[in-house]
């Protein structure tokens, strides 16, 4: 662990993350749920959408204005297995866990569901959501576009965002199915963790304005603002390790996200007025669920049960890796690095939550 990094455990961070949602705010119904999808991802590891974001991504734009502590979602439309939600600049995950949860009850209802969502804001880690669906026995999408990021195959300029596509698969395993992935090689969120670590990107992820990489975290969050940096696509630069996928899937995702519900998209955006998608599909209508669980983690174990390359320990599967990680953290804690320990004081104490105290103080 690096120096300075602390351990905080969830029985600490839980309450004061309700806290400083309910401080900002929120009904106390909304910042439960706020809370809960914040904390699965540090639970998981997901560290680039834990209480690392709760500061400079919630915090400071509801104190700035730009989006609004209590979320008034209206339907626009509605079908019997689809409905287009308008979240007015709302909380992000209060907006993404109504549109999954009537996913799921249409789905239930007649096999199907999807929701598309316009003017939402940032909701967290996308495979919650398609996990909800999951764990209900049902396979889950989510997707949603993002501030831009990511350059076209032979561009330097951020066009799309990082543009999520997830999937959720129930199993007979403890875990799900879940991949929970980004379109772009590395996503800003993890730029930010570089920069807080004060480490050094490795090359190759980033594309500068002159077609160099870039491997500055701190100038590449500034140049990605000014649109002097890009990230690359999954595959990297140009056509010869295909990285014409990555923006072709960053491309769908953005579609998806926009087209079907009339919002905003690629330069339109700058941390709200984004566009999700939730899909929900019912196992049961094609096959017993029993039966579906069973072969999907018997495809997992078979993938992991194959020959390793020389020199790795294991194969995993997606979700593996989270799962595990969530065993080990409910009992040692979140690792919380020094400037992150700064922001949760200075939340604190701005909003007088003065029962709350740390290890790191």
């Amino acid at each position: 662990m690096n120096k300075g990094v602390k351990r905080v455990s969830f029985s600490l961070l839980r309450p004061f993350v309700n806290d400083v949602f309910r401080g900002m705010g929120l009904p106390d119904e909304d910042a439960d749920v706020c809370a809960d999808v914040l904390l699965e991802a540090d639970l998981k590891g997901l560290d680039t959408h834990g209480v690392n974001r709760l500061k400079p991504v919630y915090y400071d734009r509801v104190k700035a204005g730009l989006q609004s502590p209590v979320t008034r979602l209206d339907v626009v439309r509605e079908g019997p297995t689809t409905a287009v939600l308008d979240g007015n600049n709302g909380m992000g995950m209060v907006i993404a866990k109504k549109s999954m949860d009537l996913c799921i009850e249409k789905a239930k209802e007649l096999g199907m569901g999807m929701v598309a969502v316009r003017n939402s804001t940032h909701f967290g880690i996308a495979g919650h959501y398609a996990e909800m669906a999951a764990k209900r026995g049902l396979i889950g999408i989510a997707g949603t576009n993002a501030r831009p990021s990511i350059a076209p195959t032979f561009s330097v300029e951020p066009m799309l965002g990082t543009n999520p596509l997830t999937f959720a698969f129930p199993s007979d395993e403890e875990f799900p199915f879940s991949l929970d992935c980004a379109t772009s090689i590395i996503q800003r969120g993890k730029v930010e963790l570089f920069a807080r670590k004060g480490e050094e990107l490795p090359p190759g992820l980033v594309i500068r304005s002159d077609g160099s990489t870039g491997t500055n975290p701190d100038e590449v969050l500034k140049d990605l603002l000014s649109g002097e940096a890009a990230l690359l696509p999954l595959g990297g630069m140009g056509e010869e390790t295909a990285g014409y996928k990555g923006y072709g899937y960053a491309t769908v995702v953005e579609i998806l996200s926009a087209s079907l519900q009339s919002g905003y998209f690629l330069k339109a955006i700058n941390g709200v007025n984004l566009g999700h998608f939730f899909i929900a599909i019912d196992v049961s209508a094609f096959t017993e669920l029993d039966d579906f669980k069973h072969t999907t983690g018997d495809i997992l174990r078979s993938l992991r049960a194959a020959r390793k390359a020389p020199g790795a320990d294991c194969i995993y599967t997606a979700g593996e890796k989270e799962y595990l990680t969530s065993l080990e953290r409910k009992v040692k804690g979140v690792p919380i690095n020094t400037s992150v320990q700064l922001e949760l004081i200075q939340m604190r104490d701005e909003l007088g939550l003065i029962k709350h105290r740390f290890p790191f103080e």
